[in-house]
């Protein structure tokens, strides 16, 4: 749905009413400055993802540090091992 332009005008003049003249070129200021800081935490927010994305697979792609072999926990002994835990 196509946004007619008469409501454009009829809001433009509601805000003139409202704020006045005077005040118009602080607003459009204010609104250029919110959409500026708006652009810029998008695209940062952008970027941090992109990196974050593009480290993930380096990092899994490591090699993982060897498992401790089975042999070991199997050689103590069970009264070892309860002796350990006092």
């Amino acid at each position: 749905m196509p946004i007619h332009p008469l409501w454009i005008v009829a809001i433009l003049v509601i805000v003139l009413i409202i704020f006045g003249p005077g005040r118009l070129p602080e607003l459009g200021s204010a609104a250029g400055k919110a959409m500026r800081e708006f652009r810029k935490a998008t695209s940062e927010l952008g970027n941090d993802l992109t990196s974050s994305a593009s480290a993930t697979p380096a990092a899994t792609a490591a090699p993982a540090a060897p498992a401790a072999p089975a042999s070991d926990a199997s050689a103590k002994s069970p009264e070892s091992a309860s002796s350990n835990k006092n």
